[in-house]
């Protein structure tokens, strides 16, 4: 036993690019404990922190505390013989109640299951999204293994996890996502000094590209002037429109209410990523929602006490049979030959960027239309200029598909 001390661990840096503060002190063995505090290694001399620090006084002051009150308890055990017989989890079980008040040692966090570390982590979420996508991940691990822990999750239980999920049929990306949440956990108990263990450094998560799933203008003129059955046309209209407003998600179109239309625009968060979004309203636009104008809502399919997942699902069904029907005899079975057998509402979307791209859009605009560029601080003034540049697109896609000529360049 000697020289307690207080140290910056630098094997644990954060991702602020800080590493976190601990009080050093052997028994059988090293230990270290957590202080709560971290720095970066420039703010970081002699034991304690620098003048480079904000409030550094205030934080000298109570990791000198810290730390005489460990050296104190130290004294004390020695010289009541308890400490002889403890083992090194017992002791820094011992100094961290002592500490904070709270038996909060790594024995006892190694215990309790990653699971449970995920539902602390699902707490400092918001986004319901987000949140099911966790609960997700959380099912799979606790199909799989249940009771695993951080020092159990290495390498090869990512593996082993990842060829289970094959053997069941989950694609190659839905494993990524899986992978991803679990990665996120983790970097999230390093950062509150949960874990030092960290699997990810040699285990790569795999990803495929995916379909895309786009029409070109040929396919698109053609759902937007097709024949299809009556009850059909309120989806084709419905896809339309989404693709007039540059592949707005489905969800957030069936929820708007009339006063997210405003001035010409069309304003709203989305609910996915809670971005916010404007976009103008072009003619074509504006006559599909005149067309189907809601009570509650802008459109009128979300009347009757319907969902929006409700729609949506019906709407895919319907949008994949749009084809060639043919009926034998009065009351016969309908034999159909489907002109968009794989199309969803999500086509939208990506139609829209394929043909924006196809010409010569520039990929930032794209991007900003899409809402792909977030997370930067502009100016109002840009914000302007970033909302003309993506109008002056839409409508360009849209001349194209209708074939009107003429056009400027942007």
């Amino acid at each position: 036993m000697a020289n307690e001390k207080i140290i910056l661990d630098k094997r644990s840096k954060k991702k602020d690019g800080t590493y976190p503060i601990k009080i050093y002190l052997r028994h059988n063995r090293e230990i270290l404990i957590a202080t709560g505090y971290s720095c970066e290694e420039s703010e970081f001399a002699n034991g304690l922190l620098s003048k480079r620090h904000d409030n550094y006084k205030v934080k000298n002051a109570k990791l000198k505390s810290m730390l005489s009150m460990v050296e104190m308890e130290m004294i004390s055990m020695s010289a009541s013989g308890k400490l002889e017989d403890m083992t090194d989890k017992e002791l820094k079980s011992h100094l961290q109640d002592k500490l904070f008040g709270k038996v909060s040692d790594s024995l006892k966090e190694k215990k309790k299951r990653f699971a449970d570390f995920l539902n602390e982590f699902l707490e400092t979420k918001t986004n319901a999204g987000t949140i099911r996508t966790y609960i997700t991940t959380r099912y799979n691990i606790e199909a799989y293994d249940p009771n695993c822990t951080f020092d159990t999750m290495d390498k090869n239980w990512l593996m082993s996890f990842d060829k289970w999920m094959a053997s069941r049929g989950l694609s190659v990306n839905y494993r990524a996502f899986n992978f991803r949440n679990i990665r996120s956990v983790f970097n999230y108990a390093i950062d509150n000094d949960y874990t030092t263990l960290y699997p990810f450094r040699k285990f790569k998560i795999k990803q495929e590209e995916t379909y895309k799933r786009s029409m070109n203008i040929d396919q698109l003129r053609k759902l937007m002037n097709y024949e299809c059955e009556e009850h059909q046309k309120k989806y084709r209209d419905l896809f339309m429109l989404m693709f007039y407003l540059i592949g707005i998600n489905a969800g957030d179109l069936l929820t708007l209410k009339h006063e997210n239309l405003y001035n010409g625009r069309i304003e709203y968060h989305r609910m996915k990523t809670n971005k916010y979004y404007s976009i103008k309203v072009e003619p074509e636009a504006m006559e599909i929602i005149e067309r189907y104008k809601g009570e509650e809502y802008l459109l009128s399919f979300m009347d009757g006490n319907k969902t929006y997942k409700d729609i949506l699902k019906q709407m895919n069904n319907q949008l994949k049979l749009i084809g060639k029907v043919e009926r034998k005899g009065l009351g016969g079975k309908k034999t159909r030959e489907p002109e968009f057998p794989e199309i969803s509402s999500y086509w939208s979307r990506h139609t829209w960027a394929t043909i924006a791209a196809d010409l010569d859009i520039p990929v930032e605009t794209i991007s900003m239309a899409l809402g792909h560029k977030a997370g930067y601080k502009i100016t109002n003034v840009y914000i302007k200029f970033n909302h003309k540049k993506i109008d002056e697109a839409n409508r360009k896609v849209i001349d194209h598909l209708l074939g009107i000529k003429g056009e400027k360049d942007m």
